[in-house]
């Protein structure tokens, strides 16, 4: 996969448009409560797998801006990085949002435990973890599996970086 000037480009808007919405609905994107509604861009991966990165440098940034702890920039950014280059290699589309939810429900839950019960951690990570886990399907079921039928419906993705490609 090669990462050209237009794959830069679009991995640059895919940044900046997931740390944007996560930041202006930060109310409800941090915490063991959580509702990330730009984590419905995970998807992209599963058409143009070179949005990974774009995908981890956006949540990279967005949790500089955590109410939780500067583990969040880390394990979570982390987490969405893994679950991206895992939906990368996900064959079909229904499919595409489960390794996000996923990699969240382990990797946040899990953090979250760390940081709110460290002396009940499996306690925590039972609950924290089935928290991070139900807002993370909500997002992926109400908003990421749509528009993973909708961009494979209309081959956008595909028309994309065709475009990519040729600019190579």
């Amino acid at each position: 996969m090669k990462l050209n000037t237009k794959r830069l480009a679009i991995n640059a808007v895919i940044a900046a448009a997931y740390a944007a919405v996560t930041i202006a609905t930060s109310a409800f994107s941090y915490g063991p409560i959580q509702f990330r509604i730009s984590e419905a861009l995970c998807v992209l991966p599963f058409f143009l797998p070179h949005t990974a990165f774009g995908l981890f440098v956006g949540c990279l940034i967005a949790n500089i801006f955590s109410t939780v702890s500067a583990l969040d920039i880390i394990i979570g950014s982390a987490a969405t990085l893994i679950g991206c280059l895992w939906t990368s290699k996900v064959k079909k589309p229904y499919l595409a949002p489960l390794p996000t939810v996923v990699c969240n429900w382990i990797m946040v839950g899990a953090m979250l435990a760390y940081v709110y019960t460290p002396d009940a951690f499996l306690q925590g990570f039972i609950t924290m973890g089935a928290q991070v886990a139900v807002g993370e399907a909500a997002v992926m079921g109400l908003l990421g599996l749509p528009l993973t039928l909708y961009l494979d419906k209309t081959g956008l993705c595909r028309k994309l970086d065709k475009g990519a490609k040729k600019s190579s």
